[in-house]
C-alpha cells in the first residue's frame, strides 16, 4: 500500500536496440560450441559478464527449474526475459531505496518516528498523524520476524543503532 502510493511501482525495462545487440553478443559467446542454449555453467558467466557477480546456486536452480524440462538450457529469448525481469528489478529497488535516502534525513540507515513524521509534513501535510503511526508502525511490525529469524544479526543492528544514536546526541 504504502510503496505504491509513494510511486515504488516495478517498472518495465525495454531494451534499447544496442542493449539487445550487446545481450545477443554475451549470450553467444557464453554459448560453447554454439548449442543455441546456455547451459547452467554458461548462465553462470552470462550473468557475470553482465551482473558482475556470479549467481548462487538458489538463483541458477531457480532459473533453470522454471525451463521448459524438454530442453537442455536457457534459449535466447528465455535469456533476454530473465535480463528483463533483473533489470526490472533493479530499477525498483533503486527507487525504494532512494524513497528510504529520502526520509533518512541523517544518513543514519535506519528511520525514526521523528524522520517519518517530518518527511510527510512535507509531503503530505494534511495527513493525519493517525496514519502516519499507523505506517511507522506497520513497518515495525514487517520487521519483527525478520529479526527472530536473524537473532544474531538483529542484536548486531540494534547495537549499531544505539551506539549511533548514542554519538548523535553528543
Amino acid at each position: 500500500m504504502f510503496f505504491s502510493q509513494a510511486g515504488a511501482q516495478p517498472r518495465t525495462w525495454e531494451a534499447s536496440p544496442s542493449e539487445r545487440k550487446k545481450l545477443v553478443e554475451v549470450f553467444k559467446a557464453c554459448d560453447e560450441d554454439n548449442k543455441g542454449y546456455l547451459s547452467r555453467e554458461d548462465f553462470k558467466v552470462a550473468v557475470v559478464m553482465l551482473f558482475g557477480y556470479k549467481p548462487s546456486k538458489i538463483e541458477a536452480n531457480s532459473v533453470m527449474s522454471s525451463l521448459n524440462p524438454d530442453t537442455s538450457g536457457i534459449s535466447l529469448e528465455e535469456f533476454l526475459n530473465f535480463v528483463r525481469k533483473k533489470k526490472e528489478l533493479q530499477l525498483y529497488r533503486n527507487e525504494i531505496r532512494h524513497i528510504f535516502t529520502a526520509f533518512d534525513r541523517h544518513y543514519r540507515g535506519y528511520l525514526t518516528l521523528e524522520d517519518f513524521q517530518k518527511a510527510f509534513k512535507q509531503v503530505a501535510p494534511k495527513l493525519p498523524e493517525r496514519i502516519i503511526l499507523e505506517v511507522f508502525r506497520m513497518k515495525k511490525e514487517v520487521q519483527k520476524p525478520i529479526k527472530r529469524r536473524k537473532k544474531h544479526m538483529s542484536c548486531k543492528v540494534i547495537r549499531y543503532k544505539v551506539k549511533m544514536r548514542s554519538q548523535d546526541e553528543k
